[in-house]
């Protein structure tokens, strides 16, 4: 006779993934207070664009109409973090743009320099990600592709699915 496990009245999902998402603020506040990325690292953000909050220019709605991955490394300015959300000024095909992302926007946060990435799920009700190219701000510093561990060190991935 196999019990199956109560649902919970508690959104633990909702409450880990919040404070995932915080460390991205963290780190981002960290950048901004000290003027500059320390060492080697980068970030890869991506997010999605249709999120509630998300402040992109036209040209790059359309061009990223579901999701987006900006690089901060080394050609960003006037990075800005609030409790909800940051913005960041930066370069697409030498036209300065600046973005406003939630946090509750983001699915990935990657420092490639030390391996590190955090996975959220946008909702609870989430979209498929679909493929979609990495946004012509940066270039990156190293041959791996973007976000792509070698031995998956320091990976955190937050899925939550029920079992029923």
């Amino acid at each position: 006779m196999a019990e199956e496990t109560p649902e919970s009245l508690i959104p633990y999902d909702e409450i880990v993934q919040d404070a995932l998402r915080a460390v991205v603020g963290r780190v981002l506040g960290e950048v901004e207070r000290s003027g500059g990325l320390p060492g080697e690292h980068h970030f890869y953000i991506t997010f999605s664009t249709r999120a509630p909050g998300v402040s992109i220019p036209k040209h790059l709605a359309e061009r990223f109409p579901d999701q987006m991955t900006i690089v901060i490394q080394h050609r960003f300015w006037d990075l800005k973090v609030e409790k909800d959300a940051f913005s960041v000024g930066l370069s697409f095909g030498g036209v300065g743009s600046t973005l406003r992302v939630p946090f509750a926007a983001v699915t990935q946060f990657d420092d490639p320099a030390v391996e590190f990435r955090l996975t959220f799920q946008a909702n609870a009700a989430d979209e498929v990600a679909e493929e979609h190219e990495v946004a012509e701000n940066d270039a990156p510093s190293s041959e791996t592709s973007p976000g792509q561990a070698d031995d998956g060190s320091n990976v955190v991935s937050v899925d939550f699915t029920r079992k029923k």
